[in-house]
């Protein structure tokens, strides 16, 4: 017999054993991208279980929150997509036109143009419009649970705490400006790194900060180059101080610096360095390399997040195309040819 007392613990058992494996998939690999969807089943249990907790008492009360929450989720779509668009516009404004800067303004567009979509298919009842605004819902969904998913664990992951005692820690280069000089971007990676590596010599140990990244389009000189000339001007000792002058991307900033460091014969276990928006896909390149390396994040402007994570997300995403891109194309196949 189920009792008042014990329903709560039941209607919370879901989250607390979605949790639990969460806590053990983070212990055996914290750089798994697919923690996000443990943390993220975990916490809607939790949800579920409130909301089962709410009608016990309130069939009433619960419906209302349902009904709230289905008239929310459309407002918290617009309000996304201006926000996203606005974004958009100001990293067209301070970034240039790049593809990647022009993400989250895309992204804005592509929302507006669903809710659009889908006013209309609700005022005209036509059909094949409504099949078209399935087919969509389905997709976006789709997208929108791993993004979630991947912002979810980005964000914890940067709260994590990392190893106490480093061998090594590798800054990521990223781009210069003028063809030389260290990009803001760039000094906030340098100024994370130099605040780590100080703490690692306070506390008794000696790492070797590796300045990671190459010549790149336009560069008069390897990132590398001018990190080193940073870093040595806020009197980081030379001799522990590596340059990776080689790498052209995040793969090959670890990769190359890794196989560096294999021939210094420094210790294995160390900290990478990069931008708080980058830190999880770093994290993953790094296990891919066997580089046995948490990563750390510095700050980055606020109006740059939006794109910057987008592109991350989109990077992630594209990793498993094969797989994404089925379950898409299933989904919306699905949605045309079922009944409307």
């Amino acid at each position: 017999m189920i009792t008042s007392l014990s329903f709560p613990v039941l209607a919370f058992a879901p989250a607390a054993v979605l949790l639990l494996v969460f806590g053990i998939s983070v212990l055996r690999e914290r750089r798994r991208v697919r923690n996000g969807i443990w943390l993220f089943l975990a916490i809607l249990a939790a949800a579920l279980g409130a909301v089962a907790c709410v009608a016990a008492v309130s069939l009433g009360a619960a419906a209302i929150g349902l009904v709230l929450l289905s008239l929310l989720l459309p407002l918290a779509m617009l309000v996304l997509a201006a926000f996203l668009v606005l974004n958009g516009v100001t990293m067209w404004r301070r970034e240039g036109r790049s593809p990647g800067n022009l993400l989250s303004l895309l992204a804005g567009l592509e929302l507006l143009g669903y809710v659009l979509l889908s006013g209309v298919a609700d005022v005209t009842e036509w059909l094949p419009l409504e099949a078209v605004r399935s087919a969509l819902r389905l997709v976006l969904g789709y997208v929108s649970l791993q993004f979630v998913c991947f912002l979810l664990y980005s964000f914890c992951y940067g709260l994590l705490p990392h190893r106490r005692r480093a061998d090594f820690i590798i800054v990521l280069g990223a781009g210069l400006i003028d063809g030389s000089r260290v990009s803001p971007l760039l000094a906030s990676r340098l100024d994370k790194g130099l605040a780590v590596f100080r703490r690692q010599r306070a506390d008794g140990h000696d790492p070797v900060l590796v300045a990671s990244g190459g010549r790149g389009p336009g560069e008069e000189i390897p990132e590398a180059r001018a990190m080193a000339d940073y870093l040595l001007e806020r009197e980081v000792p030379e001799n522990r101080l590596l340059l990776e002058d080689a790498s052209r991307n995040t793969e090959q900033n670890l990769r190359f610096s890794n196989a560096l460091l294999r021939e210094r014969g420094t210790g294995q276990r160390g900290l990478v360095v990069t931008n708080n928006y980058h830190v999880m896909r770093a994290a993953r390149i790094a296990r891919k390399e066997n580089v046995h390396a948490d990563v750390v994040g510095s700050p980055t402007a606020r109006y740059f997040l939006p794109s910057a994570t987008l592109r991350e997300f989109a990077a992630v995403f594209l990793d498993h195309k094969g797989v994404n891109i089925a379950a898409c194309l299933l989904l919306a196949t699905a949605a045309l040819l079922g009944p409307h």
